[in-house]
């Protein structure tokens, strides 16, 4: 933030309906394509006799392969998803042909595709998909159990020594299936980046994370089937969920609901296409697994309808909050009341005589331990309470809200006698070590459990500690640096003051998903190692298969909400934004503009500094009856719509 700034200008405007976002220098950077029908715009690579490979660029060229194990690789420009569909012009009775599928150009390979239906030592889990034989002659669509979520890249190979033409190419695109404009974003963002080796970088991670939600929108009966078919093989027809579109977790893989990953894609969603249907259908899908008896939640969506997290349950309860705050859904919100306080029962009965939560459930993110008296555990529940008691007085239960309000604060006193370690100015894990874990340490932060600014400093310069030139290595899993617990210690630095912080760790992660050579580079990691390799979770249930990976995971798209929320300075603080914040964390930079919409219309935003450092100036559109507050850089003077005003500072 500024220290000084000697003038302020500050215009209002407000408006009463806003529908797409204003068009702008930012669409140039919206990754989404501008046709549900899409084609290769590179050819990658060619092996082997392929005559005119660069026809397949073209809605009428062809390209032959005469020879067996003949190939070529073509490259969407992008990630893409759905069914590949081609004209086949077979030249010989005997020929015939396969694809392989990858995100990334380093599992290019005629003879497998990255995996997505099981991880496998071999890296080979999927193999390859062979058209049938004989070859249908003329125009030809993938089988729909067999469609791809995600891949940049598409391998066409000859089988056999027959020759064989093939030409018109495309991808019909299977991702948000209820939208016929991709690029129709409700919201945006637009910045310079003056520390970073590509000045548009803010804006393309903006828009990058929307992308990566945008894959990640999928079909109802699109899911991973599972069990797996035997390999090679895969089959993405299973139901996801009790009604579709439905938000998931990664647009290769696992394609299933899981809710600790919605507490970051849903966010992005909000702020970038406002599109909030799958978020509703992914937690009506959660509530509708409930255990009747004990009132769990499961920890996952079908197919995998995985059980045994206590913090994935509560990852559900805290997404029913930001679908509420988001979309003002009150008539939903009272429809699963009864399921979410049953569920908000089972992890409160978990707090024990120490006044803390203990985990029987310790399934989590993939990190070690988190078991017992876990500080992340027990954060979680913090966020579930005070959540808690906002919606009990939406749904008129003031006594509800009373008594999860004063178990919150209890359980804030608690939680900062136990964990916190005045050595090392930190939080620790659990109360039996002196692990000072980057999850708790994030969340304790960003969902107010610091008890003073001071404490909140420590905490967000003790998580650089575990910094490297790629990223913040995760000490409650060695050698990985996992975006998702990246995102919310990015929004920490924010939420604590620690502005040209967060942007050291935004260009450090986020730069390195973004333009390493190993990525889609266009959308974001699942996750990757210390070295930044991508054998993410290698260890630890991942079979060392780094072709399992996924490269369009919406858990890791943390920046598009955080540059919203903390660089244009914009949040909603009660449904659909009736109210709402404004403070700018300048950051560095020289300007910022953008903003989203609600059912209520358009929430924009413009400041810059002059160049001489002595002015700020922004402009603030809202719809017609919110209201607001603002929490500005420091300045002597402001004017407000040309009227000079004195403030308290």
């Amino acid at each position: 933030m500024l220290g000084f700034i000697s003038l302020f200008q500050l215009v209002t405007l407000s408006l009463s309906v806003a529908a797409s976002a204003p068009s702008g220098p930012w669409d140039a950077f919206n990754f989404a394509p501008t046709s549900r029908t899409v084609r290769p715009v590179h050819i990658r690579e060619v092996q082997g006799a392929v005559k005119n490979a660069d026809g397949l660029l073209s809605v009428s060229g062809q390209a032959t392969l005469t020879t067996n194990e003949s190939w070529v690789t073509v490259d969407f420009g992008k990630e893409v998803g759905g069914l590949i569909s081609m004209d086949i012009h077979p030249v010989a009775s005997s020929a015939g042909l396969a694809f392989s599928f990858t995100e990334s150009p380093e599992f290019i390979s005629p003879f497998t595709s990255d995996d997505s239906a099981m991880s496998a030592l071999n890296m080979s889990y999927d193999g390859i998909l062979h058209l049938p034989n004989p070859l249908p002659k003329g125009f030809w669509t993938q089988p729909s159990p067999t469609l791809r979520g995600g891949f940049r890249y598409l391998t066409i190979v000859s089988t056999s020594t027959g020759a064989v033409s093939i030409s018109n190419i495309t991808c019909a695109i299977s991702f948000m299936p209820h939208v016929d404009n991709l690029r129709d974003y409700s919201g945006y963002f637009y910045s310079t980046d003056p520390e970073f080796h590509d000045k548009d970088f803010l804006t393309k991670i903006w828009y990058s994370g929307a992308y990566t939600v945008q894959t990640n929108t999928i079909p109802l009966h699109t899911g991973r089937q599972i069990p797996t078919v035997p390999s090679p093989g895969w089959f993405n027809n299973a139901t996801v969920g009790v009604a579709g579109p439905i938000i998931v977790d990664g647009a290769k893989r696992d394609r299933a609901v899981w809710p600790g990953d919605m507490g970051v894609a849903v966010p992005t969603q909000f702020v970038s296409t406002n599109d909030l249907l799958p978020a509703r259908n992914a937690l009506a899908t959660m509530f509708a697994a409930i255990n009747p008896t004990t009132g769990e939640l499961p920890m996952s969506g079908p197919p995998l309808s995985i059980q045994g997290s206590d913090t994935y349950h509560m990852w559900t309860l805290i997404g029913t909050h930001n679908y509420y705050l988001y979309s003002g859904d009150l008539d939903w919100l009272k429809d699963v009341w009864t399921n979410y306080t049953k569920a908000v029962g089972f992890v409160t009965e978990k707090v024990g005589a120490s006044g803390l939560m203990n985990i029987t459930e310790p399934e989590d993110w993939a990190r070690l331990g988190g078991g017992g008296i876990s500080a992340e555990g027990n954060a979680l529940l913090y966020k579930v309470l005070t959540n808690s008691a906002d919606l009990a007085t939406a749904v008129k239960e003031p006594l509800l809200s009373s008594t999860w309000a004063k178990n919150a604060t209890s359980l804030k006193s608690r939680f900062n006698e136990v964990f916190w370690s005045q050595d090392q100015g930190m939080y620790r894990d659990n109360d039996t070590t002196t692990l000072c874990p980057q999850d708790a340490n994030s969340i304790a932060i960003l969902y107010g459990l610091t008890t003073s600014a001071e404490q909140a400093n420590s905490i967000s310069e003790g998580l650089t500690k575990n910094w490297n030139s790629l990223g913040a290595i995760a000490p409650e899993l060695p050698d990985t640096i996992a975006p998702f617990i990246g995102s919310l210690e990015l929004q920490a630095h924010f939420e604590s003051g620690n502005d040209a912080r967060a942007m050291d760790l935004l260009h450090r992660e986020w730069g390195y998903m973004l333009y390493t050579n190993l990525s889609v580079q266009s959308t974001l990691l699942e996750g990757y190692t210390a070295n930044g390799s991508l054998g993410y979770r290698s260890y630890r249930g991942h079979n060392y298969d780094s072709a399992y990976t996924s490269h369009a995971h919406g858990w890791s798209t943390g920046p598009t909400s955080a540059l919203t929320f903390y660089v244009l300075g914009l949040q909603v603080t009660s449904p659909q934004g009736r109210t709402w914040s404004l403070q700018p964390h300048t950051s560095g930079l020289s300007h910022a503009e953008g903003g989203f919409t609600t059912p209520l219309g358009w929430y924009g935003i413009r400041w810059q500094i002059d160049g001489n450092n002595t002015t700020f100036s922004i402009n603030i559109r809202t719809p017609a009856g919110t209201t607001g507050t603002l929490a500005l850089p420091t300045f002597k003077e402001v004017t407000i719509d040309g009227q000079r005003s004195r403030t308290g500072g």
